[in-house]
């Protein structure tokens, strides 16, 4: 059954290759649909004020309000943001941002410039181990977001693609093919 579809494919791919016209118009669709993708993304992030309006939770440490692969909506347009609120912040020099919960708020006597102290759901301790060397406190300026809605397990695709950067490839290589052979 398999190797039927790959042997529709590859015949479907010959006789797209010699039909420029028509091998033209399918790598402008393909194109139509990546850049299409990257407007809404940028779009999100427009209107979220988020560099990160999505991201997949990578860990257990927010268990049990966010599993392992759940994907979290973001939002940055509001300035405020309190305990018990769950965010999304990135550290100095580190890639992979942390979505944890807020447990404690500083404000500085000039009531501008807050800090934050925040920790996972299943950890024991505070996040100040995880911080740059030095920080005690997070600035508003290291939040990435506010989660204000989820999406349960679906970032599993994410994570397996991340562990197994073979898949990713073979995966959008048959996405490709399949939008270069398809006629609709």
């Amino acid at each position: 059954m398999i190797k039927d579809i790959i042997d529709k494919q590859v015949f479907e791919l010959r006789k797209l290759w010699l039909n420029k016209r028509q091998l033209l118009f399918q790598v402008l669709n393909l194109a139509m649909i990546v850049f299409s993708a990257l407007m809404i993304w940028k779009g999100l992030m427009v209107v979220t004020k988020s560099e990160s309006p999505v991201v997949v939770v990578l860990s257990g440490s927010m268990e049990p309000a966010f599993q392992r692969g759940d994907i979290l909506f973001l939002d940055n347009s509001k300035h405020h943001v309190g305990v018990g609120d769950v965010v999304v912040f990135k550290i100095k020099d580190r890639d992979i941002p942390i979505v944890h919960r807020i447990l404690k708020v500083h404000t500085r006597p000039d009531n501008i410039t807050f800090e934050l102290l925040t920790k996972g759901d299943n950890n024991r301790v505070d996040d100040r181990g995880l911080y740059a060397p030095g920080q005690l406190w997070l600035r508003r300026e290291d939040i990435l977001g506010k989660a204000v809605g989820t999406l349960r397990y679906v970032g599993m695709v994410t994570i397996a693609l991340n562990d197994y950067p073979v898949l990713k490839y073979v995966l959008v290589g048959f996405m490709g093919l399949f939008v270069l052979t398809t006629k609709e």
